[in-house]
């Protein structure tokens, strides 16, 4: 995507979900809002306007008819509210937990801080700021790059994980050691808690590095069973997602501190592809060398991870690999590809005829 257009623009195949836009948004500024915690002590989530808002129809004005129709289109729909995006729940969830961290400490600033990362220009601003009053949305922090990445300023606002259906943009946050993720829309999305965040994490190449993946690629799956085996007292290395789900552990905690571990309004899964008896020691003496705690493990030794999903019902699911996040939407799960470890050179390879390419589709 050219530097110069909105955030987002070129997302590859996710499909918003469908909803009215025809209502009219107030776009008076909400009174008696929180006040928002400092960056270095909140857990930074950042998101693109594409993943919190439907965005399809700007989109295809700015594909079809260039930057300032798309601008010019954007002021005369300024109080027209956009319909919610894949990441919409995600957030509304992190508000809920944040609501009851407040009446657990009413003076801690360790709760989730929302920040729209976006390279649309100001002019946009007004709808999207009208937006986020019309859902009641809680979003104090702007980043409004005006046609340039937003990548650069993830660091400066301490962001610990990046979310956008941009695979550039997110392939450019790993690289800056940012947890990121292209965040993808069923067609149907299944409802989810409105008060209890669920969040469902792969193991290789997502929680923990992709040692055990190169060993399956390369040398097959008896081999890997041998490796990790022999490996089993070995930590794994970590993946790019181990720092967000610290971040989610040490919010659990705080719950946990005040008698709440079985109604902590987090929960999180480890839903891997590994076979418990053969491989998954491994990974649960990792995690517990960490210090972290998955509430649930499924381990599925190669099965779908789709119907497994389906019952979990999380917000967000992270996957290394395009086929199990596929699968997931298939079922009506919002999920997100994490562009990262061995898997992606390979699939680039396959999909270009043996040549690589600079992005996964």
């Amino acid at each position: 995507m050219s530097l110069t257009g909105p955030q987002d623009l070129t997302a590859s195949g996710s499909r918003a979900p469908r909803g009215a836009t025809g209502t009219e948004a107030k776009p008076s500024t909400p009174t008696r809002k929180p006040k928002p915690p400092k960056p270095e002590n909140a857990v930074t989530i950042g998101v693109s306007a594409r993943v919190l808002f439907n965005m399809e129809t700007e989109q295809q004005i700015y594909e079809q008819q260039g930057l300032e129709e798309y601008i010019r289109y954007q002021v005369e729909h300024e109080a027209q509210p956009f319909s919610p995006g894949p990441a919409f729940s995600f957030v509304k969830a992190l508000e809920a937990v944040n609501a009851q961290l407040r009446e657990l400490y009413p003076e801690s600033e360790e709760l989730f801080d929302v920040v729209l990362m976006t390279n649309n220009h100001a002019y946009v601003g007004l709808r999207l700021i009208n937006t986020i009053n019309h859902h009641q949305l809680f979003i104090e922090r702007f980043c409004m790059t005006g046609g340039n990445s937003p990548i650069g300023y993830l660091k400066a606002y301490h962001t610990n994980l990046y979310l956008s259906a941009d695979p550039v943009k997110v392939r450019e946050a790993l690289e800056e050691g940012i947890a990121a993720a292209t965040m993808f829309t069923p067609e149907k999305m299944t409802e989810v808690s409105e008060t209890q965040l669920r969040v469902a994490f792969d193991g290789d190449a997502v929680l923990f590095s992709d040692e055990s993946e190169r060993i399956y690629k390369a040398h097959g799956l008896d081999k890997f069973f041998e490796h990790e085996k022999a490996h089993e007292n070995k930590l794994l290395d970590h993946g790019p997602l181990k720092g967000f789900l610290e971040a989610l552990g040490k919010l659990q905690k705080k719950f946990y501190g005040k008698g709440q571990r079985m109604e902590c309004p987090i929960r999180t899964y480890l839903v891997t592809a590994r076979s418990a008896a053969s491989s998954g020691t491994r990974a649960l003496k990792t995690l517990r060398s960490w210090g972290l705690e998955i509430d649930e493990a499924l381990f599925l030794a190669g099965a779908p991870k789709g119907p497994m999903l389906e019952k979990i019902r999380p917000h967000i699911f992270f996957d290394d690999q395009m086929f199990h996040v596929e699968g997931a939407a298939e079922m009506g799960t919002v999920a997100c590809h994490v562009p990262y470890g061995v898997a992606q050179r390979v699939t680039r390879r396959e999909m270009n005829g043996g040549e690589t390419s600079s992005a996964p589709k």
